[in-house]
């Protein structure tokens, strides 16, 4: 095939097969994920978490169970994760899907709507940790409500915010809250000083007689109550009846 040349040529030179620019890669597909150098200095492919991303047939979940005074039936909370990179020292536990069982059909339309929106979250990849900011932050204007240990739940989402929040500190995408040693120190101090004031009470303080019993006059114990009419002293058989 001719060439016409169409300038002057005023220099040459000869290209050797080294000097060949070296071909681009072809772009990685969804699946092939990213190569990167391991510990040893060896290439590896490190597979992210994306939406694309298939499902595999088997799963590892967690199963939490939320008990509110509000409701007579408990909710099941599975969160299920997909392991990647298995086997390497690349290998991760990452959110997949999650799904809510409940017997109280009251709630029905709106855990499976937030199932489904969770769930595709998860599976986007990125940090998924925002979400339990956002649910924690759902007030029920009805009013919240007490857990056993006094920690008090503004909703049923924030709950599952927090049943959320636990999982993900237990597979390792979030770091649990830790006091330092001065906070910790401090704490410790705190609460031997109040179990301290304690054990100092009153002997009396302890009492075998009803709450809310009055003092008797006649031998100064609180266990005064209203008996047929008449305050009576439990202790002692004192009544103003005579």
């Amino acid at each position: 095939m001719a060439i016409k040349i169409e300038r002057k040529i005023v220099k040459y030179a000869v290209q050797r097969p080294e000097d060949k620019p070296a071909e681009k890669p072809a772009e990685a597909k969804s699946g092939d994920g990213e190569t990167v150098r391991d510990r040893n200095g060896h290439m590896a492919k490190v597979i992210r978490m994306h939406e694309k991303l298939e499902r595999p047939e088997v799963l590892v979940g967690s199963t939490y169970k939320i008990k509110t005074p509000i409701s007579d039936h408990a909710m099941y909370v599975t969160i299920n994760d997909i392991v990647l990179n298995e086997g390497t020292e690349y290998e991760q536990r990452r959110p997949f899907e999650v799904f809510i069982n409940s017997k109280n059909l009251d709630h029905f339309q709106w855990i499976v709507a937030l199932t489904r929106i969770i769930s595709a979250v998860f599976r986007k990849g990125g940090d998924v940790t925002f979400l339990v900011d956002e649910l924690k932050a759902v007030f029920d204007p009805r009013g919240g409500y007490w857990q056993p240990g006094g920690k008090f739940m503004p909703s049923i989402i924030a709950e599952l915010g927090h049943v959320i929040e636990k999982h993900l500190q237990t597979i390792g995408l979030m770091r649990k809250p830790q006091l330092d040693e001065h906070q910790q120190k401090m704490v410790d101090e705190k609460r031997a000083e109040f179990e301290a004031r304690t054990k100092q009470a009153d002997a009396f303080a302890k009492s075998h007689f009803p709450d809310g019993a009055q003092l008797c006059g006649r031998c100064s114990t609180a266990a005064v109550v209203m008996m047929d009419g008449c305050m009576t002293c439990l202790n002692c058989g004192d009544s103003k009846c005579g």
